[in-house]
């Protein structure tokens, strides 16, 4: 059985990936387990099939803006939008040979850094948590619970959305 079944993957047009992605951050209004987003597989599916880092970067940071007009915004939304802006970047320049492990992995690294950042921001700006080291600690034990839901969501996404990005009509290499 061939693992890497993106031996011959093809970016997808920006407006197709757009669109994907769009998709993906309208699935963030519908009600849903806390954590259980497309947040990490917006980000992935940019940062890999747009060659140019800076159009990879608007496309989830507009979808989410979008829906968080909508969601409501917060005081911690920055480190929520770095989280995300990080793993556009990250897979902008690690996914550069797609593979079914190369994905899974990504999608793991991305739960990961979402997981780490927005708990330090949770920390960070509000007064939940001591400004403390223990209170750091404090912060990432009670962001545990919802590292499953994060997790299980990249690893679901992700697949729909590389494997969507495969069944597009006139794929083409995305020039911007």
């Amino acid at each position: 059985m061939e693992l890497n079944m993106f031996k011959n993957f093809e970016r997808p047009s920006w407006q197709w990936l757009a669109a994907i992605v769009l998709f993906l951050a309208f699935s963030r209004l519908i009600p849903h387990a806390p954590n259980f987003t497309p947040l990490g597989a917006m980000a992935l599916l940019a940062g890999a099939c747009v060659k140019d880092l800076r159009v990879s970067l608007l496309i989830p940071m507009i979808a989410m803006l979008l829906s968080d007009a909508i969601i409501g915004f917060h005081s911690s939304m920055i480190f929520v939008y770095g989280a995300v802006a990080l793993i556009v970047i990250g897979s902008h320049f690690w996914l550069t040979q797609l593979s079914l492990v190369s994905i899974t992995l990504a999608s793991i690294i991305s739960a990961i850094t979402f997981f780490i950042v927005t708990n330090f921001g949770a920390w960070l700006a509000h007064d939940m948590y001591p400004h403390t080291i223990s209170g750091l600690t404090q912060a990432y034990i009670a962001g545990i619970p919802f590292f499953k839901n994060t997790l299980i969501s990249n690893i679901l996404f992700t697949a729909i959305g590389f494997y969507a990005s495969q069944q597009l009509p006139n794929k083409q290499f995305v020039d911007s």
